[in-house]
């Protein structure tokens, strides 16, 4: 799988925290459209995937380069509404140095060209944007120039995948003419229309 062009991820990662710090305590415990996963987990694994990637990035492997991505979501730090915003513009600043998209470097404990890396960093804070943004009530509106890139990788994925499938699951079959948000979120498994159940009278 080829990596994506060198963009700056600040944008996307200010989006992601802007829904971050907007949610609302009271969602936490609800679901998310990621399976198995409530607003807290999906947290929780943001927080450590923003690690993960911005280390991937300064290829400073280790630990946090080495969790497999299937492993189970990390605890969410107390004082996340202010360290996950951080985080992220950390991760953004690694990735504005040339050197990361290039070389290889390692994430989920898989050694990857930095041009992959990236391309999977972006596709992350995409799609799990959406899913927080559906998940907590608020208006998404990603960086375009993130969410081309991310649609671009999903395809890829898709394609070369011969059941056809995305890279989070089956992938979701959207119109051709839908909006390009829309497309991206069906090709990582999604539906485009998910919204959470109606609480219980």
């Amino acid at each position: 799988m080829t990596g994506t062009e060198m963009l700056d991820l600040g944008p996307q990662a200010a989006v992601v925290a802007r829904l971050v710090t907007g949610v609302p305590e009271a969602r936490l415990t609800g679901p998310t459209p990621c399976p198995g996963y409530a607003v807290r987990d999906l947290l929780g694994h943001l927080a450590g995937l923003t690690v993960a990637f911005r280390d991937a990035a300064r290829k400073d492997l280790g630990p946090t380069t080495d969790t497999p991505p299937d492993a189970s979501a990390p605890g969410l730090p107390a004082d996340w509404r202010e360290r996950l915003p951080g985080d992220l513009d950390e991760l953004a600043r690694a990735w504005r140095d040339p050197a990361a998209w290039t070389g290889m470097t390692r994430a989920g404990g898989v050694d990857l060209p930095g041009a992959v890396a990236a391309a999977v960093t972006v596709d992350e804070l995409v799609v799990h944007g959406w899913d927080l943004a559906r998940a907590t009530g608020q208006e998404y509106a990603p960086d375009p120039s993130a969410l081309r890139a991310s649609h671009a990788f999903l395809l890829e994925a898709a394609q070369e995948d011969d059941r056809g499938d995305g890279i989070f699951g089956p992938v979701v079959a959207v119109p051709d003419d839908a909006p390009l948000l829309d497309r991206t979120v069906g090709l990582s498994g999604r539906d485009p229309g998910w919204t959470p159940p109606a609480p219980r009278p």
